[in-house]
């Protein structure tokens, strides 16, 4: 597995109706490196966000989709997607609030 650091593994987060909606129970969805474990995750959200405490970490890999143009063949880039899910005492995180 590569070096990755706790900067490297989250790249951003995910902006859609479901994980708008998932916020009011505290989770959060970011798109996270694809070698990142829920190790890694859980310690890059607690260090990047202050006070931020997490209690559970669930992820999801996405394959690359086969794409075509002209008789060139080809495959889109790989995603991985981590739900997390904060404590009850746990602070919100700052930027998510306003959207």
């Amino acid at each position: 597995m590569a070096n990755v650091q706790y900067y490297d593994v989250i790249m951003k987060p995910v902006i859609t109706e479901k994980s708008m909606a998932d916020m009011a129970f505290k989770k959060y969805t970011f798109l996270v490196h694809p070698e990142a474990n829920k190790t890694m995750i859980k310690e890059a959200v607690e260090r990047m966000f202050d006070g931020v405490k997490v209690q559970n970490v669930n992820t999801l890999n996405s394959i690359g989709k086969k794409k075509r143009r002209g008789r060139t063949e080809g495959t889109t880039a790989k995603t991985k997607k981590a739900i997390v899910q904060l404590t009850e005492d746990s602070k919100d995180i700052e930027i998510f609030q306003g959207l």
